[in-house]
């Protein structure tokens, strides 16, 4: 794996700056009250309830392409190919083994059973999440990341993985190639509750990119989130979420419903996910971002 020519990535590290700027000034006093989220209680063909929660009226993971519009897909430019790290940043993984054992760990803080192949950290079934022994707060997170080239499953069963800011926040990993599945569950979704703007993703066994801008949240002294995350994601250079106010977190409450905000210390780990499919990552940089205050 070899940078890129210099002049080839100076867009990119502009766009990227400029994003930032613009993340930065954004942040603020907002409006709480916004997006209106209800839920309730149904019973499930099983008898057992089942929590729905709805965003502006839409259902949590809605499959009905006539409430929940999937995004539209365009096709990202040509790979650059290598995104060399700017020189201040924190570089996670850069194809060895021994970036693998010096930074990461599994949740237990044991040595993780993910492998290296070809240059690249792979998922391992049932090896568990992996997580970097460094924690962070607001970052400007690179990342680039490969579903397997031999395609199996559908929906959320195809090269399902996610990027966890904070151990906490998800940007979905996902082959999301021709492959339908709620909306709020694709590619770059904040899962399940804020669905990419556009579909980016390139085709099974491709190498991707993902670069986020993420602020973490604000809470006070009783645990009452002030100040919500905000991420601004490109995927494959394309902008697919803008600023987005995050209206709660991304933690799997049943099949339609997601988990709320609570309470978690300043910095804490990035971590990948293990969903059971052998999805490959690589060249993962990380540049911490001060908070503006309240």
């Amino acid at each position: 794996m070899k940078p890129s020519p210099t002049n080839s990535r100076i867009p990119g590290f502009l766009t990227l700056a400029a994003l930032i700027a613009s993340s930065l000034a954004a942040l603020g006093n907002e409006d709480l009250s916004k997006p209106i989220i209800t839920t309730e209680t149904r019973k499930g063909e099983d008898g057992k309830d089942v929590l729905y929660m709805f965003i502006d009226g839409v259902k949590v993971h809605e499959t009905d392409v006539t409430k929940q519009a999937p995004p539209a897909v365009v096709t990202p430019g040509e790979p650059a190919g290598f995104f060399a790290p700017p020189s201040d940043a924190i570089v996670l993984f850069d194809g060895s083994g021994e970036t693998l054992k010096t930074n990461w760990t599994d949740t237990q803080g044991k040595a993780s059973e993910w492998k290296v192949v070809d240059g690249a950290l792979e998922s391992v079934k049932k090896a568990g999440y992996i997580q970097t022994k460094e924690s962070f707060g607001s970052c400007q997170l690179h990342i680039e990341w490969a579903a397997p080239v031999n395609v199996s499953g559908d929906g959320q069963g195809r090269g399902n993985s996610g990027v966890f800011l904070m151990n906490t926040y998800e940007v979905q990993v996902l082959d999301s190639y021709e492959n339908p599945t709620y909306a709020d569950g694709q590619a770059g979704a904040l899962y399940g509750r804020s669905k990419p703007l556009k579909n980016a993703c390139r085709k099974p066994g491709e190498w991707q990119s993902y670069d986020i801008i993420f602020h973490r949240p604000l809470f006070d002294d009783q645990g009452k989130v002030v100040r919500r995350a905000t991420f601004t994601v490109l995927h494959n250079g394309v902008l697919i979420q803008d600023h987005a106010i995050l209206s709660g977190g991304t933690g799997w409450m049943g099949p339609h419903a997601a988990s709320e905000y609570k309470k978690h210390p300043d910095a804490m780990p990035i971590s990948l996910q293990d969903h059971g499919n052998p999805v490959r990552f690589r060249n993962i940089w990380i540049r911490e971002l001060q908070d503006k205050p309240l």
